[in-house]
């Protein structure tokens, strides 16, 4: 028999489907964004080539710029104020009560320390001066850096102060890579391989002193001597950056249009008109020499020699859009700061009791934000080690603290707190809330800065002393419901209904 023949099977082509690309539309390129130049650097890339001409223009515009002087200043008064007020939070060992008398004892001896010749190495600071110092630092420059001294200055016998580093001291043209432990330097700060800070290159003079010829030497101080203060906007980042370093081109764009601005209104001002003598002749104040001066002043009119003419050209003083221009100019240097119009401007014109309420309130959360970090990254560390070198020589006798330190570092901050804009409706708000239970007395106090134990104490002191001279107020507790329901209204009396006719 013959084989059988087969047919081949027909071989399975791969079938492909094009689907059609998808893209964010921001990521797309085309002739309306060609101009649109991005890189893909890391923050510590970015910072190495703008941070010493932002800090300069940043700084400048703080010296000549009201609106930037101004946010500055609101920052500095109202994150720190007069200061943020400590309590000592020590527990008793049994029944869960405080221990008033140490206490008591180490608040005394934080508050003796915090006055400035013992403090400040310089003498010149107290420790609410040195923290809006910081702040104020860090908003116009990006940076602060606090150095811990262990030193007794002044009157003090604890072996510790503090000294305010401005950030040009840092040698931020150090840069190496990692050596053989995995440490390297990043603008001088010398990072290990988890990127936290071991060694900072400080130069010993301020490279734009006044006596800069003379040089200055860089030294390498260990990182436990340093608290680096600066607003952390990308993982890795090792150096901050000026608040106001997206607003610094608007801000000279706006300085020079308000120049602008006034020169026109000036000029239009100054010069009245033009006299053309018939004659020829040059005469008056403005001929020198038999040249004539061509000045500008208030209500003067100029003369003009034989067959010259003059172009005025329209001299308008500001107008109407002056103004709104300014405002709307304003408003984006605000939110790159991080302040509200109003605060920046001084402007409440434009502004009613809702509005006003809702821009502090928006502001307020931001102040809280940085009064909880100047708390944690630089009221807290400073306190645990001035503790430390109080009771190690001696200044506080703590039991147990060498083997209990974190029951006696415990303690609660008081920052500024801020005064209600309408304090009629706000009291009336928080006294309903504590009532209903949606709120405590002790948050009601705190936000406006105070401290509910200090209350008590100084309203029971207050009360007794009225009892003692037999004097009676409207505002004792004693003859209130405190907290509870609103006092009752009695019953309508009831009647009988009249008969019907």
């Amino acid at each position: 028999m013959g084989k059988r023949k087969t047919t081949p099977e027909p071989q399975q082509q791969a079938i492909t489907t094009r689907r059609p690309r998808r893209a964010y539309e921001g990521a797309i390129v085309n002739r309306l964004t060609h101009g649109w130049v991005t890189s893909a650097t890391s923050a510590d890339a970015e910072i190495d080539g703008s941070l010493l001409k932002l800090r300069d223009r940043s700084r400048q515009l703080r010296r000549d710029s009201p609106y930037v002087r101004q946010a500055i200043r609101a920052i500095g008064a109202n994150v720190i104020g007069r200061g943020i007020r400590m309590q000592s939070r020590v527990m008793m060992q049994r029944g869960g009560r405080l221990n008033e008398q140490l206490n008591r004892q180490i608040e005394t001896a934080w508050v003796s320390w915090s006055h400035a010749d013992r403090c400040h190495v310089a003498g010149k600071l107290s420790l609410p001066e040195i923290l809006r110092l910081a702040i104020e630092a860090m908003a116009e420059s990006g940076e602060v850096f606090i150095r811990i001294v262990n030193e007794p200055f002044g009157r003090s016998r604890v072996p510790l102060s503090l000294e305010v580093i401005e950030a040009d001291y840092c040698d931020e043209g150090k840069t190496s890579g990692p050596d053989a432990q995995g440490n390297e330097w990043r603008m001088g700060v010398k990072v290990n391989r988890w990127g936290r800070p071991i060694a900072y290159a400080f130069r010993d003079r301020h490279p734009g002193d006044l006596t800069n010829g003379v040089g200055y030497r860089v030294t390498e101080v260990p990182a436990e001597q340093i608290i680096h203060l600066f607003i952390t906007e990308r993982p890795g980042q090792s150096r901050g950056v000026p608040w106001a370093a997206s607003a610094v081109k608007r801000l000279h764009h706006l300085s020079g249009y308000e120049e602008a601005e006034v020169v026109r209104a000036r000029a239009n001002s100054s010069l009245m008109g033009f006299i053309q003598s018939p004659e020829g002749e040059l005469h008056g104040d403005d001929v020198e020499d038999g040249d004539q001066v061509t000045r500008f002043e208030p209500g003067v009119f100029k003369y003009l020699a034989p067959g010259e003419t003059v172009s005025i050209p329209q001299l308008d003083a500001p107008d109407g859009q002056f103004e709104p221009f300014l405002r709307a100019m304003l408003r984006g240097v605000a939110a790159a700061i991080g302040c509200s119009f109003e605060t920046i401007s001084r402007d409440f014109s434009q502004s009613n009791y809702s509005s006003s309420r809702l821009s502090l309130l928006e502001d307020r959360e931001h102040w809280r934000m940085l009064q909880d970090y100047m708390i944690e990254h630089l009221l807290q560390p400073v306190f645990d080690r001035w503790l430390a070198a109080a009771v190690g020589v001696g200044q506080l006798n703590l039991p147990g603290y060498s083997s209990q330190p974190e029951r006696y570092e415990a303690v609660k901050w008081y920052p500024r707190g801020w005064a209600w804009v309408d304090p009629q409706k706000e009291v009336d708000a928080y006294t309903k809330a504590v009532r209903s239970g949606f709120k405590t007395q002790a948050e009601v106090v705190a936000e406006g800065g105070g401290d509910i134990e200090d209350l008590l104490v100084a309203r029971a002191a207050e009360v007794d002393r009225a009892e003692q001279l037999g004097l009676q107020f409207e505002t004792n507790p004693a003859d209130d419901q405190q907290g509870g329901a609103p006092n009752a209204t009695p019953d309508p009396v009831q009647t009988e209904p009249e008969p019907a006719a």
